[in-house]
């Protein structure tokens, strides 16, 4: 059986294809007769508006004559029903096999063969595009298309006679992409329609926003059946989702599917993103109950414009008009439009078989205000308008040329008054020209358009109306670093009334001073925020990954900006400066004092038993000593650093050459009291003082190399896990340090071995004894020194070598000098020589 055909005789014949239902309703198939035709229900009045769009453009032309002079275009137009088998049955009848005669006018198909059309304007759904595309493709029939966005059919060598004037859903889903990352969406969901152009579109968009660093929270599909279970089940996904910001990427009747359940289970709070197919849907805008979850929603639509004298075209049909009868799309849309029947009543009946009441025939559609009369966003209806005028300048294209100029072999012409698809398709694919309303009209080499879309928000007029209110626009052709993406934000109201901008995001921002962890099995986009380790800072939101500060500066306490290092060192100021400073001055004190003691009493018998002037040279020595650790307290200079260790090293040598004088007088004044020994006279004063000269010149001799080979120096020690840089003294040469403390040791050791064979000598006073008990002291402290030295950081190094100086020093003083101090100061009655001299001890000593 025949499709149901709108046509115009001309010339040239136009084929047009247009969903003018919504779906078909299959029939049963009883098996035992030819299947009855197929039933396409649910008229759509704003394809019924493209439609008389293009009759208004073919008219318009016809009228004006200029493009066309003596030529006249007709029309044949199809209803596809908005399913691919119905568009590729119109495809097949735009494809005959002789041309088709006929008286001018509007007749309605009886079956009769017509030619094959030029070309074709349709149809709007990418699905059925697709089939329509492969099968005219055969022919080489050019088909320009106002509607079918889908990327796929820009494939030139699967459709290489498909051209159209709406955008590629690649530059579509570029817009979406850009728009998602301008407000800082990373957590979005995808729900697409169940066909090529919803599935292409949202495959495109889920794989660009993962390329710039963004998640889908989730990715369904709506099924073409619309069963409530399943879009129950996509609606509590996109509940659980946590996602703010959902794309839905579908036509709008599956579209309406989705947020009627929506309603019904008053999912609120989701700002809707919608793709171009529906981003002005009257469908989806005209019902309230769709205001409260689909208001502040925004997409993208194609660029509009206002074509003058549509309106009164739409307006001027009615079904008593003289070609009402040959247009058999009119009495349905009538029928819809004013839910009326104008079929024959039955006798007795109010209403007829379908419910509807007669037609009175006073209907007019200037008295309704809906889709199909609203000319205010002519965007699909002027790619239509777009689509006809690019033919018909294909057209005048062929007509102008020249023989001997032309494109084709031998420099050919297209023969005029039978232009051949092929030939027309070649002139299509080269227009290039400005229209009356200032747009550029040309096809780049797959066939698509310039993209340029208004960014649209649906708001909530004060009427209760929703407004499509423009608050941007995206245009592709933009170059030279220029934001492709223009947006007026101050315009915006988002879902709920909001004027602030929603989140959606898997985790918050992360703040400077942290950085981003991924967490485990789990997108890129959800992390957990980690604050910077110490040294390390981010001075950014939602860094990757934390930048460690320059040895000589740490993080600060927020780890948003790397500040100089505290300085350390063993200064005046700090605990244990000051602690260091008042043992050392304590030190020196007391050795003054026991100077001074000695001093006092110097005619005494304990004191010139002992050797008086060793005992003035050790407590200078031991007074030196004292002072040398002051010369760690401070900053490290150049001349500090070379003081500390020479001065140590020669004052403690001088100390200990002086204990080693007095052991070897002790050990040789009981010798030389045996008979038949004179070794005293080789232990005289003046032995003594060339001993003490002797060791102590051999410690300067080492100190003195040092300082001249590898001197001491100040070093800032800077490690990368402490917020310290500490200043202290480089020995240098450790060689040099370890002769220095190794000699002190040896004669330490000497000493202590002198006075342990000397402890036992008879005297009530033997000074041997008191000489071991310094010595011991003096080598413990120094062997505990050498491990907690190496194992002290910073400062408390140092300062264990300051307490290792001071503690031997005290142990000297205290040991050799206090039991001398007690009996001259406090047993004065010891103080005799009969006392030191008796072996035993009596009463009085």
């Amino acid at each position: 059986m025949a499709l149901p055909v709108l046509e115009k005789k001309g010339a040239i014949i136009l084929g047009g294809l247009f969903s003018l239902h919504d779906m078909v309703v299959e029939p049963t198939l009883p098996f035992t007769s030819s299947p009855p035709p197929d039933q396409c229900t649910r008229f759509n009045f704003r394809t019924f508006r493209w439609m008389q769009t293009m009759i208004f453009a073919i008219e318009e032309i016809n009228r004006d004559g200029k493009l066309l002079p003596n030529t006249t275009l007709g029309y044949r137009i199809y209803d596809s029903c908005s399913t691919p088998h119905q568009a590729l049955k119109a495809a097949m009848e735009f494809v005959g096999s002789e041309k088709s005669s006929g008286v001018e006018g509007e007749t309605q198909s009886k079956g009769t063969c017509r030619g094959t059309v030029p070309a074709v304007i349709g149809d709007g759904g990418s699905t059925q595009s697709l089939v329509v595309a492969r099968f005219l493709g055969v022919f080489h029939v050019p088909q320009v298309s106002y509607f079918s966005s889908c990327s796929c059919l820009s494939d030139k060598k699967e459709f290489p006679a498909f051209l159209r004037t709406m955008p590629s859903d690649l530059f579509q889903v570029d817009a979406l992409v850009q728009l998602v990352m301008h407000f800082g969406w990373t957590w979005v969901g995808v729900i697409a329609g169940d066909d090529a152009y919803g599935l292409g579109g949202a495959n495109i968009f889920a794989n660009e926003v993962r390329k710039l660093g963004a998640c889908v929270a989730l990715h369904e599909v709506i099924p073409k059946n619309r069963a409530q279970t399943t879009i129950s089940s996509l609606v509590s996904k996109i509940r659980s989702s946590g996602a703010r910001v959902i794309l839905v990427f579908a036509v709008e009747q599956d579209a309406a599917a989705l947020f009627d359940e929506a309603v019904r289970e008053e999912l609120t709070g989701i700002q809707w993103l919608a793709s171009e197919a529906w981003s002005t849907a009257a469908v989806l805008s005209t019902p309230k109950k769709h205001h409260r979850i689909l208001q502040g929603s925004m997409g993208f639509a194609v660029r509009r414009a206002h074509i003058p004298s549509l309106q009164d075209f739409l307006l001027r049909l009615h079904p008593s008009s003289p070609h009402a009868l040959a247009d058999p799309f009119l009495i349905p849309f009538w029928e819809e439009m004013f839910q009326c029947s104008l079929g024959v009543q039955a006798e007795g009946q109010e209403h007829n078989v379908e419910g509807k009441p007669p037609c009175s025939g006073a209907e007019y559609l200037g008295s309704v205000t809906n889709i199909y009369s609203d000319v205010s966003h002519l965007r699909i209806s002027y790619n239509v308008y777009k689509a006809v005028y690019a033919i018909v300048h294909a057209l005048k294209a062929i007509s102008s040329c020249v023989e001997g100029n032309g494109p084709f072999p031998q420099q050919a012409c297209p023969d005029a008054d039978n232009i051949q698809p092929w030939q027309l398709l070649h002139y299509i694919k080269l227009v290039e020209y400005l229209n009356s309303f200032g747009d550029e009209i040309k096809f780049d080499e797959n066939g698509d358009p310039a993209a340029m879309y208004d960014l649209v928000n649906w708001q909530l007029r004060p009427d209760g109306e929703m407004e499509f209110v423009t608050i941007g626009k995206f245009d592709e052709m933009i170059t030279g670093g220029k934001q492709k993406l223009q947006i007026q934000e101050h315009m915006i109201v988002w879902n709920g009334n909001q004027s602030k901008i929603p989140l959606s995001v898997c985790s918050s921002i992360c703040p400077p001073g942290t950085r981003k962890a991924i967490r485990p099995n789990f997108p890129i986009c959800c992390f957990d925020c980690v604050i910077c380790t110490a040294g390390e800072i981010s001075n950014q939101t939602d860094a990757i990954e934390c930048v460690r500060c320059l040895p000589e500066f740490w993080s600060n306490t927020e780890r948003t900006a790397c500040i100089p290092k505290e300085v350390e060192f063993l200064s005046y100021t700090s605990t244990i400066g000051i602690t260091v400073v008042a043992i050392s001055l304590i030190g020196s004190f007391c050795t003054s004092v026991v100077a001074f003691i000695f001093s006092r009493h110097r005619a005494t018998p304990i004191v010139k038993a002992n050797n008086s002037e060793l005992s003035f040279l050790l407590l200078f020595s031991l007074a030196l000593c004292f002072l040398c650790s002051l010369t760690f307290v401070g900053r490290p200079t150049e001349w500090s650093c070379m003081l500390q260790h020479t001065a140590f090293g020669i004052t403690f040598v001088l100390c200990i050459s002086c204990v080693l004088g007095k052991t070897i007088v002790v050990l040789m004044a009981f010798k030389a009291t045996l008979p038949g020994r004179n070794v005293i006279k080789w232990f005289g004063p003046t032995q003594q003082k060339a001993i003490i000269t002797l060791c102590t010149l051999v410690q300067a001799i080492i100190c003195t190399v040092w300082l001249v080979v590898a001197p001491p120096t100040p070093r800032q020690l800077m490690q990368r896990k402490s917020n310290l840089v500490i200043l202290l003294c480089d020995e240098g040469s450790h060689v040099a340090f370890a002769l220095v403390l190794g000699y002190i040791g040896l004669l330490a050791c000497l000493c202590l071995v002198l006075a342990f064979l000397a402890r036992k000598l008879p005297d009530n006073f033997n000074e041997a004894r008191l000489i071991t008990f310094s010595m011991l002291i003096f080598c413990a402290v120094w062997i505990a020194f050498v491990p907690a030295y190496i194992s002290s950081p910073g400062k408390y190094s140092t300062a264990t070598e300051v307490f290792a100086i001071l503690a031997s020093s005290y142990g000297l003083l205290g040991c050799i000098f206090a039991p001398k101090c007690y009996i001259i100061l406090l047993r004065p009655e010891k103080n005799t020589w009969k006392c030191l001299m008796s072996k035993a001890a009596t009463n009085k000593c």
